[in-house]
Parts: C-alpha cells; structure tokens; sequence
C-alpha cells in the first residue's frame, strides 16, 4: 500500500502524461487536418492569429450619424465651410466594448450621394459601403442602418467611399475604437487624428478636386496639418501617467511620420491589430488609413517638460503637437503591454506561387485627364459597371499576393475585409511581426504580403490617396471557394 504522499506523486505522474497524450493526440491530428505542403504549414502557423467569427453575448449600441454642410471653427479660430458628421470636423470617435453589436443609422443631407466605409473592421460584406459593390449609394435625403459585431479590438475609422477625394478632404470622417473585453487600466485613453488641409488664400477648403497635379504626384497634399482638427493641439499629461495613444491618418495623400524619440513610447498595434511584442516607436511612416497605437509612460523626470511631436517625412519637419507634462506626478500603472503572440513568421511564404498581383502604373486619359490602373485597366467610376474579372482568393487557405509598382509615385493598397502580413519588399524578405489592412508601396518598390482570407464576399483593393483611386486605382477581389458547391 502507498503511502499518501508517494500516492500523491503517483496521481500527480499520471495526469502529467494524461495531458501529454492529450496534446500529443490534438497535435497531431490538427496537423493531420491541415495537411502537410507547404501551404498547410503556413496555415498552421496562421492558426488562431486572430477569429474567424466575432464574440457573441454583448449587447447593441446605437448610434445616429448626420452627414452635412457645416461651419466650424478651425485652425486659428476662423470659420471653415465643411461637410461633417453630427456638424464636427473630426467627426465622432464611437467607443465600443468587443462583444457589442454596432448599429449605426446614417442620415445624408449632403448635396451628393454618400456612404460609409468602415476602415479595417471585417463587416459582413453587404455593410461594407461601396456604391454599386455592396450597396447603392444613400441619395441627398435618404438614410442607411448598418449593422455588424466587430471581431477584432482596435483602432478603425469610417468615411465615405462615394466621391472621397471631395468628400473626405471636406472632413467626412470619424474614428471607431472596439476597446477589449477587458481593458487594460490605462491612465487615459487617447485618439489622435492627422490630416492635412489645402486652403485657399481665404481660408476656405480649395474647391478644385482631382486636379492633374494632383493626380500627377502622389494625391492633395494640404498646405495646413492638423491633429483633432487643431493645428496646435496640446495633450496635458502628468509625469508617471501612462496612455494609450491612438494615431489615425485620414489625410487625402499625405504620409505622416511622427517623431516620439523623446518620449518613452513603443508601438503595440498596427492597423488595429496587436502586434507579436511592443515595438520602437522610431521609423513609422503613417500612409493614407493607417493606424498606430502607442503605449506612452511618462517618465519622472519629464516633470514640467514640453515635447514637441514633428512630422518627418518630408525634408522640412512640421510640428503636429504638443504633449505639455504637468509638474505633477501619479503611480504609474503596471501590467504587461498587450501583444498577440499567435502572429506567424511565414519565414516560407516566398516559397509559395503567387496567387494574385496587382501591376500599379498610370496613362493619359478618362475624365481627369489621368488614369491610375491596376493591371492596366482603371476603374470606371462609383456607380457604374466594375471592370473584370476579378481574382478570387478562396476563404481559408494561405495564399501569396503580389504588388508591383510600375510608377514613381507613392501607394498605399489597402483591401477591404482582409488582414495581410507582408512578407518580402523587391525580393528581399521581411518579418514583420504585425498584420496590416495597408502597406504603402514607394517608387517602383514590389511588395510581397501573405493573407488568409476568412470573409467572404466581394472586396474592394484599391490605392487610399484618395485622387488615384477616384482616376481609377480601385478593382474586387472575390473570396469565394473555387467550387460553388462549397458554398
């Protein structure tokens, strides 16, 4: 007979090798399921990265929005003629707990039809907001409900996807941020917008959209940049505070490169999607629909500091904003900052055929007088018949797509209702620890990414400076099974 504690060990030996054979088993079936090519290992690697379908049990949240005319004061307090939702340029930052149900009822009392697109946010595909793709566009007068649960915690944004080029640089647009089930106890929790404005001499919003320089260069570029629509916003913190900052370019064309070197700041987001571990906040370039989130801890000895954040990309640096330290300090919050260790290396992935590539250049011609294409065909226009056909990506496979820049000009690609992992620039390969729904492409740079499409529907891909989409840099992508019997 045993006694009781060799009993215990005894017990204690046959539950370790019980969970043994159970992971041993689990293991290997799942690899079983997923074969073994090379495609399945990169689907393997992909396993659980992120859901295939959103939380269930939270409740709805509703919301009105009214897109219209506006006057607001911008800038150095003068007025601005806008178009704005619920009259204010940025429009409203929509907070939401993963879990909720979204219900968003949009109201348009523009001159023009509008819809809303909503940045990054996999939505069924029939609340997605493209004209003549997956709804028709809202006509002056008329109103739209969508409907959609997130799947993902992030940071996204919405705009209109009819006439953005006019309708976005007017000041259409607005942030959704899908907090986590359980929030992390941050000391604040802060969004900032870039964007840029091209002013005339009045001050007013230059009315002439889609010019040929415009569309000649990399899209409008804005003689006056703004955060929060402010041109001098100033964030008050207090030494040992530590926030999360959420950056959104919603500009028309500009990229955005925010220097924090003198901040204790790391990157833990890209595009709404944690990243594998906290990364140097140093280097980021913001495109057109990127986003970053920051985790920012200020530090004791910053008591009483002003620390200008400036804008790099261009050679003449431009001040965004301020972050102004009290002479004040509070406990610092202590927990891990927040990563999704599931996000897969696909060191292999350049080994895959090509399933899809996208060839980006420009012609003379259509109704700006320039064409910017993808695979030298341009899209005709919102509302009206797509160009096809179009690839499809079959839902749930791993599969390698390809960006080719024929151009001098800059690109950032984004597509709908899809996450992509970019895995190589002109050959050479990249890890980048991190997701993203758009990558910006520079002079004739090849950009290889890996996806596996889970969404299915109709998708737009498209070129998000905003002029080069409007002349035609937009196409569908299909993620649909190769066999309609799979439906």
């Amino acid at each position: 007979m045993l006694k009781s504690s060799s009993a215990g060990c005894y017990v204690a030996l046959v539950r370790v090798l019980q969970r043994t054979i159970i992971l041993t088993t689990t293991a290997f079936f799942a690899a079983a399921a997923f074969g073994n090519t090379l495609e399945d290992r990169l689907l393997r690697e992909f396993h659980e990265a992120y859901p295939k379908e959103a939380p269930e049990g939270g409740s709805e949240r509703a919301f009105e929005l009214r897109a219209a005319p506006a006057t607001v004061g911008q800038f150095d307090g003068r007025r601005l003629d806008v178009w704005a939702y619920e009259g204010r340029v940025p429009g409203p930052v929509l907070r939401v707990r993963l879990g909720e149900s979204v219900r968003v009822t949009l109201t348009n009392d523009l001159p023009q039809p509008t819809t809303i697109h909503w940045h990054g946010v996999r939505v069924p595909n029939a609340m997605d907001g493209v004209p003549g793709v997956t709804q028709p566009a809202i006509p002056p007068g008329g109103s739209f409900v969508y409907r959609f649960t997130p799947k993902d915690a992030g940071t996204f944004w919405f705009h209109p996807h009819h006439r953005g080029s006019e309708q976005v640089e007017r000041g259409l647009y607005g942030v959704l941020v899908v907090e986590d089930r359980e929030p992390l106890p941050w000391s604040r929790d802060v969004v900032w917008i870039l964007d840029d404005w091209l002013l005339t001499p009045e001050g007013q919003i230059d009315p002439r959209f889609n010019t040929r320089h415009d569309l000649a260069h990399d899209g409008r570029w804005g003689n006056v940049m703004t955060v929060n629509g402010s041109s001098d916003e100033t964030l008050e913190v207090r030494a040992g505070e530590r926030i999360r900052l959420r950056l959104v370019n919603t500009a028309n064309g500009r990229v955005f490169a925010p220097d924090f070197s003198e901040l204790d700041a790391k990157v833990i987001a890209v595009d709404g999607m944690y990243a594998a571990r906290p990364l140097p906040a140093a280097g980021w370039e913001l495109a057109p629909g990127n986003r970053l989130d920051l985790d920012v801890t200020i530090q004791p000895g910053e008591r009483g500091r002003t620390i200008r954040i400036v804008d790099r990309f261009t050679r003449r640096p431009f001040p965004l904003a301020t972050v102004r330290v009290l002479d004040e300090t509070v406990p610092t919050p202590g927990f891990a900052s927040p990563a999704n260790p599931r996000v897969p290396r696909w060191a292999d992935g350049l080994r895959a055929s090509v399933a899809a590539e996208y060839r980006l250049n420009a012609r003379a011609g259509g109704e700006h007088g320039i064409e910017w294409m993808i695979n030298e065909r341009a899209w005709p226009g919102h509302d009206q018949s797509p160009v096809g056909p179009f690839d499809r990506l079959e839902p749930g496979r791993w599969q390698r797509v390809r960006f080719v820049n024929e151009s001098f000009r800059l690109h950032p690609m984004h597509v709908h209702g899809q996450f992509f992992k970019v895995i190589a620039r002109n050959g050479a390969p990249v890890d980048e620890p991190f997701f993203r729904d758009t990558v910006l492409l520079k002079r004739q740079e090849t950009v290889d990414v890996g996806l596996v499409p889970l969404d299915w529907g109709t998708w737009m891909l498209h070129c998000h400076i905003q002029e080069h989409a409007e002349a035609g840099m937009m196409t569908l992508i299909e993620v649909a099974p190769a066999n309609p019997t799979e439906r």
